[in-house]
């Protein structure tokens, strides 16, 4: 005998010996009227004598009496069958990380060696246009000579010579000038290199924006290769929130719905973001969906890779809905009991919807105002199918099937 069959077996065993001890006390607390002499007593009528079933019953259940004094015993409560407001909240785990367009990359555009740094460690906030390194480079100073050459040949040329001359001098200084830009080097570093008319040994490498340093790629005195990554610098006044949300969920989820953050690390405090994004693929070992919002960061309190519980709440508008205690689960069955009054209760089988917080939509098997029990059904449903055996075993024993209690 399994385990779970002798757990079983023993519920039913103390189910039905309250209700037989129940039954002592009352027959001790009512003795019988005699019968006057010469008469037969008239049998008792059925307890659901009158009471006609509304719907077929599951198989394996049968209806139900238990006195009131008995309910109150086992602790049978009942709540109504309601058209409610429905909502279901999707919980999930999240994590901060960077946001993608807020990162920036500095690299050299020639090779050289870094002569010296201004900003020599990871996790420096820097600001937009702040130098991070000089860089000495031999290319560099010779695009600076052949840029102060051109115009200085351009200067001499505008006062006399040919058209064409003059054009060519003007294309020379355009092409040394166009060199100094895609190297990187600002306009306000080429007019100065313009005013002073001397090429400077070093070039100074300025922060594209604002931000933290997340890599350092380089050290003072470093020889630096053409594309080597020297600085990455993150910007965290915004961030993005990455949620892997279930498969079966993720068809409520739409971009543009409100969720709440909360980390356990800020106590109290709570965070309003926006889905932006949700990935077109899932994940095959989790069968899970990856979900972006993005969000403010004031303080930069939120901080990359920092875990956060996502709540989003999904608005279903009002639904037939029962509580979630009510329903018993009897394999591919969702049975609840309706509490038809005078004790009497039916075993209904119900076909149900969308699971909310604390409710279940209910599509068809019960309808509104129906009462049903949402606690100690687990007695309810036990005597239920013990009731249902003993009948099928009377039919089988060439019984009348009836009532027994």
């Amino acid at each position: 005998m399994s385990k779970g069959l002798k757990i079983f077996l023993t519920i039913i065993l103390i189910f039905s010996g309250l209700i037989i001890f129940c039954g002592r006390k009352e027959t001790a607390q009512k003795p019988k009227e005699a019968a006057p002499a010469g008469t037969t007593a008239a049998p008792k009528p059925d307890a659901f004598e009158g009471l006609v079933p509304r719907v077929p019953t599951p198989e394996g259940f049968a209806p139900i009496k238990i006195g009131p004094d008995k309910q109150q015993l086992i602790g049978v409560t009942t709540d109504e069958v309601a058209v409610k407001p429905f909502a279901k909240t999707i919980r999930a785990v999240g994590w901060v990380d960077y946001r993608e367009p807020s990162l920036s990359t500095v690299n050299a555009k020639f090779e050289g060696w870094a002569e010296k740094l201004y900003v020599d460690y990871t996790g420096q906030l820097v600001k937009k246009g702040q130098p991070l390194l000089e860089i000495y480079s031999p290319e560099l100073v010779s695009a600076q000579e052949e840029y102060l050459l051109a115009r200085k040949a351009g200067g001499m040329i505008s006062g006399s010579g040919s058209e064409e001359v003059k054009g060519d001098a003007a294309s020379l200084l355009s092409a040394s000038r166009r060199k100094l830009e895609l190297w990187d080097i600002s306009g306000d570093q080429i007019a100065g290199l313009e005013k002073s008319g001397v090429a400077k040994k070093t070039l100074t490498l300025n922060s594209p924006s604002a931000g933290f340093v997340i890599e350092k790629g380089v050290s003072q005195g470093d020889k630096i290769t053409s594309g080597q990554e020297l600085y990455k610098i993150a910007d965290l006044s915004q961030v993005w929130v990455y949620a892997d949300i279930y498969e079966n969920e993720i068809p409520l989820i739409k971009v543009g719905q409100t969720a709440v953050l909360k980390s356990s690390s800020l106590p109290g405090e709570t965070f309003q973001a926006r889905v932006k994004y949700i990935f077109p693929y899932l994940n095959a070992d989790t069968r899970t969906d990856r979900v972006r919002f993005e969000l403010a960061n004031p303080g930069y309190r939120l901080k990359p890779k920092m875990f956060l519980d996502v709540e989003i709440e999904v608005d279903y508008g009002q639904r037939l809905v029962i509580p979630d205690g009510a329903v018993l689960d009897a394999g591919e069955k969702k049975i609840v009991f309706v509490d038809r009054g005078n004790g009497y209760f039916e075993p209904r089988e119900v076909r149900l919807g969308i699971q909310g917080d604390d409710f279940l939509e209910v599509l068809s098997g019960v309808k509104e105002g129906d009462k049903v029990v949402t606690s100690a059904n687990f007695l309810v449903d036990s005597e239920s199918r013990l009731k249902s055996a003993l009948e099928g075993f009377g039919k089988g024993q060439g019984g009348t099937g009836g009532h027994h209690h």
